[in-house]
């Protein structure tokens, strides 16, 4: 299913919208798709580029104009993009390819303008939880997925983050490192991989359908000992270095659906990391009560292949 396309008359509140506006656009590579007809996401590991507005010049005939963009966009000329920006909140992109004039790189924006698609769909994970902001349990509980659900009950391993971003990652592990000392907490610090693993994956730029609306908390990691969760700045989520909260957990047996398990726990939080480039947060939350039959089974999930 794609995304719907923009009317005549919209596109035109578009054009003009960007004209006017300080806009900042999001340009990608498209991979070469099998349907030429087709309009996809890339699905292979490609990078994304965010170009700010002081680098965007927007004609009324509809072509914008790139000056002092990154190095990394000049490898875009004559090659398929895709273009991601904001209007109103709203995610848009369209397809075009980058040319080159005498000023420097330039896209031309086509007759058919996206509405990026929304997958905000519920899913169905065999591990969640939900956060309170108390150390009571109540009805308000935040909503808490895997990050990357396949490799959540594994030891984390620097494999896990693509080769082109260790360099990056190996870079917020040594800002990383020093921080969970000092807070006491660091354990074996696997943990920090999953962190660094998150950071990198928030910081490639990408425009969502709606724009600044609250995503579910994404679990990075878990054992007996520990929780760690990734979310985005948001004053509406209070979550702070120090505070206790309370979590119910719940976990399904792949196969055997109907068989699950709750277990609820409450934790305080004895450091938050954060991204330099994105507005990625990661709350490192140490367990501080713990039936010593859930502290068993998290201990034997985190180091068992049972549900992988």
């Amino acid at each position: 299913m794609y995304s719907k396309v923009l009317t005549g008359i919209e596109r035109e509140l578009v054009l003009k919208y960007l004209v006017d506006g300080n806009v900042p656009v999001t340009i990608t590579p498209e991979e070469e798709s099998e349907n030429k007809d087709e309009i996809h996401v890339p699905a292979s590991r490609v990078y994304s580029v965010r170009i700010d507005p002081e680098n965007i010049s927007v004609l009324k005939e509809g072509i914008i104009l790139l000056q002092d963009v990154p190095e990394s966009v000049a490898d875009f000329k004559g090659k398929e993009v895709r273009v991601e920006f904001y209007f109103n909140r709203l995610g848009l992109y369209f397809i075009t390819t980058v040319k080159s004039v005498s000023t420097g790189p330039a896209i031309v924006i086509p007759k058919s303008i996206y509405r990026i698609e929304d997958v905000e769909a519920e899913q169905k994970y065999d591990f969640s939880a939900l956060l309170y902001f108390s150390v009571i349990k109540n009805d308000s509980g935040f909503y808490c997925v895997p990050f990357k659900e396949k490799e959540l009950f594994c030891r984390p391993m620097w494999s896990f983050i693509p080769l082109e971003q260790q360099k990056k990652a190996k870079a917020y592990l040594e800002e990383l490192v020093p921080q969970a000392r000092r807070n006491g907490n660091g354990g074996n610090g696997l943990h920090l991989i999953s962190v660094c693993r998150y950071f990198v994956a928030a910081d490639e730029p990408k425009v969502d359908a709606v724009q600044g609306r609250v995503k579910p908390f994404s679990i990075l990691f878990i054992n007996h000992e520990r929780i760690v969760l990734g979310f985005e700045k948001n004053e509406a989520l209070p979550i702070k270095e120090g505070n206790e909260y309370a979590m119910s957990m719940s976990f399904v047996m792949k196969d055997a659906p109907a068989i699950s398990r709750e277990v609820f726990v409450t934790c305080r939080v004895s450091c938050i990391y954060e991204s330099k480039e994105s507005e990625a947060l990661a709350a490192d939350c140490i367990f501080t009560s713990l039936k010593e039959e859930d502290c068993r089974f998290l201990y034997e999930k985190a180091t068992s292949s049972l549900f992988n």
